[in-house]
């Protein structure tokens, strides 16, 4: 089966299409992935077997693609390019990664009238919610999540199949839109190659071999509840005088996190390091006594989970979370961590201080998380779904 691909996005990197791809190459498809470039002189190209067709794009239309539900202008452009996209390759099944190019899609398949598959990665019109520049002017009075929530109803009832990436986010789906077939859970698990191949950078493992290191990696956004492990550490420092929160990662909204470290006085205990090349997680997670997931409660993060969490337990790290919902049951069910109540600063440094007074607790937790991951919950065994799902979408 010939299966496009369509990602509103440069390519590489994005680790959930190309796991995916991958994974559907391997049972024996064929996925022409669609996606855009800014530089002309980018070729179409193949990478691990994914036949990559680049469409020049730029930067009005990056710009408008933020107004994709206020005006049709973005799904108008978009839907050019997809066409000549499915006119020069003999595609049997379309799929589509999340809603901001879908509505494109749709229209460019009214002549083509192929199957879709739509694989929403995040409760988007819920996320957008949280983005900075929706909370001010002109962002708020022009771009409207209540309208991207309307657009994605559209799509999930056009839709053939429909992915997601949690249990929640699939009963969520279910309360809306009831259906016994249309729903295929794909989480945002992590390749066996993430713990089985990889390579220790040593000054790494130098640079922190003499402290007791609290780990964030990935996104920084403020939502991602940074904040709250910064306040714990002027009293967390009182009980382990060489603890040092280490945040991979970053976003727009960094200069909060480092003004806050400042008005704390806390520079010598807190590190940025800012993103890093994924090839250097393993060795920022073998450093660290204790790995961290901090989420603030909201609708996308109660029912999604970070793929950070399933880094983390690979290498038989104890996890510290917040109660967002999806992340708690998880590592509830699984005892691979503790969890504090979002925002709540004493509970957090409570919970740390729990984990770092006893050694045994942090190997038990951490053993029972790697064990989970490498023997249940790893990609080559959550993709088992979607696999089964090309099997018989054309059935």
């Amino acid at each position: 089966m010939n299966i496009g691909m369509i990602l509103d996005a440069t390519f590489p990197p994005d680790p959930r299409v190309e796991n995916e791809a991958i994974s559907l190459i391997a049972a024996g498809h064929e996925v022409f992935l669609f996606c855009l470039k800014y530089d002309a002189n980018q070729s179409d190209e193949i990478i691990n077997e994914i036949q990559i067709k680049r469409f020049l794009s730029n930067k009005l239309e990056y710009k408008l693609s933020a107004l994709v539900y206020t005006i049709p202008v973005y799904s108008f452009l978009m839907k050019k390019k997809i066409v000549r996209f499915l006119q020069s390759i003999n595609i049997d099944v379309l799929h589509i990664h999340d809603i901001k190019i879908a509505e494109a899609v749709f229209w460019a398949n009214k002549y083509f009238k192929l199957p879709v598959v739509l694989d929403l990665h995040d409760n988007l019109p819920e996320v957008m919610k949280l983005y900075p520049h929706l909370q001010k002017f002109p962002g708020k009075y022009i771009i409207s999540p209540n309208k991207w929530k309307q657009k994605e109803a559209e799509f999930i009832k056009k839709a053939d199949k429909v992915i997601t990436v949690s249990p929640h986010f699939i009963d969520s789906l279910q309360q809306r839109f009831p259906s016994d077939t249309k729903y295929v859970l794909v989480p945002n698990t992590i390749r066996k190659s993430f713990f089985e191949a990889y390579s220790i950078d040593d000054s790494i493992i130098k640079k922190y071999k003499n402290y007791f290191v609290m780990l964030y990696l990935g996104d920084t956004h403020i939502r991602r509840g940074l904040q709250t492990a910064i306040e714990s550490i002027p009293k967390l420092i009182e009980s382990i005088p060489n603890i040092k929160l280490v945040i991979v990662g970053k976003n727009t909204t960094d200069s909060i996190l480092k003004a806050q470290v400042a008005d704390l006085g806390i520079e010598d205990y807190v590190d940025f390091e800012g993103w890093q090349n994924v090839s250097l997680f393993q060795s920022y997670i073998i450093s660290s006594a204790i790995c961290i997931s901090p989420l603030h409660r909201n609708l996308q993060h109660d029912v999604a989970y970070a793929n950070k969490i399933f880094q983390y337990m690979s290498f038989g790290k104890p996890l510290l979370v917040s109660d967002a919902t999806a992340q708690k049951e998880l590592i509830e069910k699984v005892n691979s961590g503790l969890v504090h109540q979002e925002k709540n600063v004493a509970d957090f440094k409570n919970k740390i201080l729990e984990l770092y007074q006893s050694e045994n607790l942090r190997a038990t937790l951490g053993k029972n998380g790697q064990d989970f991951v490498r023997n249940e919950f790893s990609w080559e065994q959550t993709s088992k779904k979607l696999v089964h799902l090309y099997e018989t979408i054309g059935n």
